[in-house]
């Protein structure tokens, strides 16, 4: 008890004269300049008007650099590959799957029949080929997304960044992924 008087009481006093110790000893010391409790700011502003505002915008618009898109990547290497189907199998995958557990949630209010059974039936009513068919277009993104997916945390241990090893790399992610695809949907 008598500890946190003492502390309390310590507290007190620097907070009573708050720079006692700070002004007199840390300069001393030369590890700062004297402190101050004024604040200064070296920016100035200036009352600008809307147009005048926009236009100032507009200038440092165009001193900005200009975000990468598609036009720098070299065609030759990767245009078209493993790279953009990633992504694009990656949306189509979440896509489906929010657009299905949006439906999902809404199907007891709008008298869908979305549960497990009626799912399982009406499927197990497709034709043969139907049913690979539907199965193989679930499959495929999966397998090239997760094939895919591979080769990327290879290029992030920087491995695999020649121009042969990335062609003959696609060309073996785009036959691995059909054949896994293929697997998934018909015999698994």
């Amino acid at each position: 008890m008598i500890a946190q008087r003492a502390g309390t009481t310590a507290l007190r006093r620097v907070v009573a004269n708050p720079n006692a110790f700070f002004t007199a000893n840390v300069a001393k010391f030369g590890l700062a300049q004297p402190l101050s409790t004024t604040q200064t700011r070296p920016v100035a502003t200036q009352h600008l008007t809307a147009t005048e505002a926009r236009a100032l915008l507009d200038k440092q618009r165009l001193a900005r650099p200009v975000s990468p898109h598609l036009d720098i990547y070299d065609k030759q290497q990767t245009w078209f590959g493993g790279s953009i189907w990633t992504r694009i199998t990656g949306s189509a995958m979440s896509g489906t799957f929010y657009a299905f557990s949006a439906a999902y949630l809404v199907a007891p209010l709008m008298g869908w029949h979305l549960e497990s059974a009626s799912l399982a039936a009406a499927f197990g009513a497709l034709p043969l080929a139907v049913k690979g068919g539907v199965k193989f277009l679930a499959a495929w993104p999966f397998a090239f997304h997760a094939i895919n997916g591979v080769r990327h945390l290879l290029f992030d241990m920087a491995i695999g960044f020649k121009r042969t090893t990335i062609v003959k790399g696609e060309w073996y992610i785009w036959g691995a992924s059909f054949v896994a695809g293929a697997y998934l949907a018909f015999f698994f």
